[in-house]
């Protein structure tokens, strides 16, 4: 086991699949000279050659559209976008062709192709480098959503998604993560699509959460734990497929639920979950589920006003507490 930051985790995915298979190549801006805009895929060029690190125009139109091509003629291409705010531009290719061409195809032309790239605020970043993207994503049949929050799940994930998912995956990542650090086994491993996992036990309510918005999740659970109440925290890790089947078990023992994510409020994924919990689980809940969420409007720059648009964990904890003391 070692202890390596979020971007060497996602580093070692790629390349362990680039020496498995010569079909996995990168492709985006600054992914091989540069080493990357965040330095995910720093030495990867040293490694690959320039024929499967491939530094881009300034065009995720045009680069989104070379890599689905190539995804539909044999290839396994990763695409990095600088940010996925950049990626509304091939919007074109991920949901008119990426998402479409099997079933429009009679099965006949897949597209196994990887988008990763930082989502979502980063601090002082304004409003149109700043978007939650989970929701949007999740939108589209034909495609698989992964958002995971430490770098074990990102590693096993990735891995998983370039070697075994003919699907489209949009694999979404936060720059403020990318220099944390996480237990990573030395041996090779693969985490499924489609699957959360409960990050801590509990008995008086179910937390939910996924990315970033992760660190608030389990801060607010161990301020919580200090006065008595035990929350469950469920990562869903994935929002397409959506396991909502793990917390609709925890919601049975626990009887409540909260929600915690980055989105804007209406239409996210706080939306979706909720419905299939009341619609699945609704005698067993002893309380109205509740959620926090970004603001409903574009980000800040100011950073205290960029504070008080995201979920924190003082706010988290309240709502839960409130929760408790109204539905006893």
């Amino acid at each position: 086991m070692r202890s390596i930051a979020f971007r060497e985790a996602l580093r070692e995915a790629m390349s362990e699949e680039m020496r498995r298979d010569e079909r996995v190549l990168l492709m985006g801006e600054e992914v091989a000279e540069y080493n990357g805009a965040y330095k995910v895929s720093q030495g990867m060029l040293a490694e690959f050659g320039p024929k499967r690190i491939i530094d881009t125009p300034i065009s995720e139109l045009g680069f989104t559209a070379v890599a689905v091509g190539a995804a539909q003629n044999g290839l396994r291409p990763i695409v990095e976008f600088m940010t996925w705010n950049f990626a509304v531009l091939p919007l074109d290719q991920i949901l008119n062709t990426a998402s479409k061409m099997l079933a429009m195809s009679g099965g006949q032309i897949g597209c196994p192709i990887v988008m990763r790239g930082p989502n979502g605020s980063a601090g002082q970043l304004g409003a149109q480098h700043s978007t939650a993207f989970e929701s949007y994503l999740a939108n589209i049949p034909g495609i698989k959503v992964v958002s995971p929050s430490n770098g074990y799940d990102a590693k096993g994930l990735l891995k998983q998604a370039i070697r075994y998912e003919e699907d489209p995956v949009m694999f979404l990542e936060s720059e403020v993560m990318y220099g944390d650090k996480s237990d990573v086994p030395d041996e090779e491993y693969y985490i499924p699509l489609g699957k959360a996992d409960v990050k801590k036990i509990g008995r008086d309510v179910t937390i939910v959460s996924y990315n970033k918005m992760m660190k608030v999740a389990l801060g607010a659970a161990a301020e919580l734990e200090k006065e008595g109440i035990s929350a469950e925290v469920i990562d869903l890790r994935t929002i397409r497929p959506l396991d909502w089947m793990t917390v609709l078990e925890s919601v049975k023992k626990t009887n409540r639920l909260v929600i915690i994510e980055e989105q804007w409020p209406f239409a996210s994924v706080s939306s979706e979950l909720t419905y299939r919990i009341q619609k699945e689980g609704f005698d067993y809940l002893d309380a109205p589920i509740r959620r926090i969420a970004s603001a409903d409007a574009p980000m800040h720059y100011a950073p205290n006003l960029a504070a008080l648009a995201i979920p924190d964990v003082a706010r988290s904890v309240v709502l839960v507490k409130e929760l408790l003391k109204q539905y006893k």
